[in-house]
């Protein structure tokens, strides 16, 4: 009895490309946005696209990845 895990998008992806990068880039930006400028508008302006970017790499693209695996093993 094997236990193998799951093939996972981010084992075929290198280190700049994971979760935890992804996410303290983002996270740095929006802060960094707010410690230079200090000027809340701009910091929201920056954290918009800036999210929708986490959000789309982190958790919409695994789940895009997966299912595109899931019709082609079909």
């Amino acid at each position: 009895m094997t236990s193998e895990k799951p093939d996972s998008v981010w084992n075929h992806k290198p280190w700049w490309c994971q979760p935890w990068s992804i996410i303290l880039t983002g996270i740095s930006i929006i802060s960094g946005s707010w410690l230079l400028f200090k000027i809340l508008w701009l910091t929201i302006l920056v954290a918009i696209p800036i999210s929708a970017w986490m959000g789309f790499f982190v958790i919409l693209f695994p789940k895009l990845a997966l299912q595109a695996e899931n019709q082609q093993s079909i």
